[in-house]
């Protein structure tokens, strides 16, 4: 039996395309659908990207209904961010090297934790903060 992630994370971002190019290099997301704007190709207005069988959904940070009612904010118009996004990988020191090369702040570097594994904070170029690391709650 498959069984697919009923939560998909959703980012906004004001230069979605330079944002999906550095999830895939930094973080190792991978396009699995992408959705710009016919007349403003540099508009995406929603993309797919896939890592280790899980999905984010990015766009493009424009004024909508449904950003208007939910009074939605890039990290940098809110000057803070409200959430974050962990993500388990096998080698933390190397997914915080490659991480590095392509750009990302590592403003806590790889360091063991107290509650087990070990992992490492990033920032991606618009101020979201990524957590990656080798604890992995459902291991039991």
């Amino acid at each position: 039996m498959t069984v697919r992630p009923a939560v998909i994370p959703v980012l906004r971002y004001a230069d979605a395309p330079h944002a999906i190019d550095f999830l895939c290099a930094a973080f190792g997301f991978v396009r699995y659908a992408v959705y710009s704007d016919a007349a403003t190709p540099s508009r995406i207005d929603h993309a797919e990207l896939v890592w280790a069988g899980q999905m984010i959904m990015v766009s493009s940070a424009i004024d909508t209904p449904f950003a208007q009612a939910a009074g939605m904010r890039t990290a940098a118009e809110a000057g803070c961010v409200t959430q974050s996004l962990y993500l388990v990988v096998d080698d933390v020191d190397g997914h915080a090297a490659t991480a590095a090369a392509a750009g990302a702040e590592i403003f806590l570097p790889p360091q063991d934790q107290p509650y087990g594994g070990r992992s490492y904070s990033a920032r991606d170029p618009e101020g979201n903060v990524w957590t990656f690391g080798s604890y992995d709650p459902y291991a039991g």
